[in-house]
């Protein structure tokens, strides 16, 4: 099996420059809470593939249901030739997602692609054109969901013009909002449509319930719930974008349902399939089935080996209990995190719930974002074998996503090391 340092060099000649990655070892195997490279070394696992594999990287369930799709059909698309697995999956999700009402599903590729879609969905349903998100937003990086995202490097960089009629509004940052409340900081943003867009133009609201590649940053309570009641009354969908959230990473099946907020849509995608590509928006069945015949769909959407691991993964979720899972390990994380900022004055908030958990660092005795400290932190993780993320606006968030199946050994392995590379 060729180094990873032979791999590089080979990457070099054959892969893309603007694909990066954030270690430059080369995967061989992984499952449970470790990855191991080619060269045999082993790392802690604290991203998870960015909160996909919740169920881990070789759940027993997933393996052989994918193994026996396989066997039967890899592909018929299911706009040519349907099959059961697409709808059962849809059934499923139907039955999880926040809200008794009735409900439908369609299933796509990506979290991006779900996000589109949604936003289809949107406007077809109400007729309005506006969409309307958030500071510190992610939502991928297509055309579309490039506009809906915040951050300009490394996602909007040089690939405009993007589409329009999306517009962005405060979003709620206790560190870095004044103290405001959750009712306050959404007051603020609803003033901000009503003067700048008109409620009366606005097809959806689209919000991460937790905000993702914006840094971990959890709305005040009460935020949600009141930016709800106002999407309500003004007859504009509101989207929960459930991507890196959804799939018991926060504690609950969904973040939503941490203050009981019921979307009219949601995206889902990452955590659904324990690794393969799938992605799906559920939602208010009136809604769903305003669109055309043939208006959704795609190729690949819904595909019958995906679909498979889709099912494996929900029922490795339901038997292991994975959200009393992810409340265990977010209790172990934010403890240690915690440890950590009181005697680390870089460390300006512990936040994030259940094994979704962030640290913020700044300039100590600011709020100025240091995003050299936790590139240099993250780097001494890897250099130990510890696999970690950063993100946020500012750079300066170190993410924390252990796979919800991760052992207490390997847990206690992983925040050792961290510990130490804070010092």
């Amino acid at each position: 099996m060729p180094s990873s340092e032979e791999l590089h060099k080979r990457r070099g000649a054959a892969v893309a420059r603007g694909v990066g990655s954030v270690v430059g070892a080369y995967v061989d195997r992984a499952g449970g809470g470790t990855i191991t490279d080619v060269d045999g070394r082993e790392w802690i696992d604290f991203a998870a593939g960015i909160a996909v594999t919740n169920v881990g990287n070789s759940a027993p369930r997933v393996v052989a249901a994918v193994r026996e799709q396989v066997e039967r059909f890899t592909h018929t698309c299911f706009m040519v030739a349907p099959y059961e697995s697409y709808v059962a999956v849809c059934e499923q999700l139907n039955a999880l997602t926040p809200g008794g009402f009735e409900k439908r599903s369609a299933l796509f590729n990506s979290g991006a692609e779900a996000v589109e879609n949604a936003v289809k969905i949107a406007r077809h349903a109400t007729g309005r054109p506006a969409v309307v998100v958030f500071d510190h937003a992610y939502h991928g990086r297509t055309n579309l969901t490039m506009a809906l995202t915040a951050k300009n490097m490394p996602y909007k960089h040089r690939f405009g013009p993007f589409a329009g009629e999306v517009y962005r509004v405060p979003m709620s940052y206790p560190l870095r909002d004044g103290g405001l409340s959750g009712a306050e900081a959404a007051a603020r943003a609803i003033e901000t449509v009503e003067k700048q867009v008109g409620a009366e133009n606005v097809a959806a609201l689209l919000i991460e319930p937790i905000q993702g590649e914006g840094g971990f940053v959890v709305p005040a309570q009460g935020f949600l719930p009141a930016l709800r009641e106002w999407a309500t009354a003004a007859g504009v969908v509101f989207v929960a974008d459930e991507i890196q959230t959804g799939f018991c990473r926060t504690g609950d099946w969904f973040a939503c349902d941490h203050e009981g907020v019921v979307p009219d849509l949601v995206t889902l995608a990452k955590g659904i399939a324990g690794g393969l590509p799938l992605a799906a928006v559920t939602g208010r069945a009136e809604l769903m089935d305003a669109v055309h015949v043939g208006g959704l769909g795609g190729t690949y959407g819904g595909n019958p080996i995906a679909c498979a691991a889709a099912l494996a993964s929900i029922e490795t979720m339901h038997e292991l209990d994975l959200a009393a899972a992810a409340r265990r390990i977010g209790a172990t994380l934010a403890d240690r995190l915690r440890a950590i900022a009181a005697r680390d004055a870089r460390v300006a908030e512990v936040r994030g719930r259940g094994a979704m958990l962030a640290v913020e660092l700044v300039q100590p005795g600011t709020l100025v974002p240091d995003p050299a400290a936790a590139a240099a932190v993250s780097a001494a993780c890897h250099a130990a074998g510890l696999l970690t993320l950063t993100c946020g606006t500012y750079g300066n968030v170190l993410r924390f996503l252990p796979p919800l199946v991760i052992s207490d050994a390997e847990l206690a392995r992983g925040l050792d090391i961290l510990d130490a590379a804070f010092g």
